[in-house]
């Protein structure tokens, strides 16, 4: 199983995740179509599902499109039926999806829309965040409350060190401004932070990052009470 990513709009990532023994696919948050499908259809692969974290238009823009050309299976979380297109499959918090050789547990996320969730597959140690955690960031509350978003960090925090975390958005760089701003002293950080600006120096995404990386780097992890980490995120919405 690989993962390949995929620019999308102006900072979105979108991934396929292809199971290279069926030459089959599944696309995470297809913001767009059309990257999708050059992709796909350069290599070849057959389009089997569409996973979506969540329901903003820049996560699901390329449902439809999708769905028509290649009758794809969309999958997303129960409550959300009315808000993604084209939705096939309901899932809830804590079911294995299952289909083919892809398998991943959901993780409901609420805190930036509450219906978020994350697709966390489990063999491969790969979790796929959409907008509710970043490298070195976290989303900003939507539907959501401070409390749901920090239990909701809390869940992926407890994950495997080595998970790899995709998440939707290349937003590395400015969430490591406001990182260094509050925790200086942060060797790991400063260290991070060059590997940062070499990877997009060389127009290479900074993403995935490692849950280690996070646990030692992104200030959002590292608070201890949903006190300090309201005040943070209430301070990063206008940094």
């Amino acid at each position: 199983m690989r993962v390949e990513i995929i620019p999308c709009l102006q900072d979105n990532y979108s991934y396929l995740v292809i199971d290279d023994i069926n030459n089959t696919a599944c696309v995470i948050d297809p913001s767009e179509a059309e990257p999708i499908i050059n992709f796909i259809e350069k290599n070849n692969i057959s389009l089997k599902y569409i996973l979506n974290t969540h329901h903003h238009f820049d996560h699901i823009g390329g449902n439809k499109d999708l769905k028509k050309k290649y009758n794809s299976i969309v999958v997303g979380y129960k409550d959300d039926a009315n808000r993604i297109p084209e939705i096939d499959i309901l899932v809830k918090d804590n079911q294995v999806w299952k289909a083919d050789n892809f398998e991943a547990k959901i993780i409901h996320i609420p805190g930036h829309t509450t219906g978020h969730i994350s697709f966390y597959f489990f063999n491969h140690k790969l979790i796929f965040t959409g907008d509710t955690l970043f490298s070195l960031g976290c989303g900003k509350i939507f539907e959501g409350t401070y409390q749901e978003m920090f239990t909701s960090l809390n869940k992926i925090k407890n994950l495997p060190e080595d998970t790899k975390i995709y998440c939707g958005h290349e937003y590395t760089l400015q969430n490591s401004k406001f990182c260094i701003k509050h925790d200086s002293e942060n060797l790991n950080l400063k260290n991070k932070i060059s590997i940062i600006k070499e990877k997009l120096a060389n127009n290479l995404p900074t993403i995935p990052s490692i849950l280690k990386d996070e646990l030692e780097c992104n200030i959002f992890l590292r608070v201890k009470n949903v006190e300090s980490f309201s005040k943070l995120r209430d301070l990063k919405d206008n940094f």
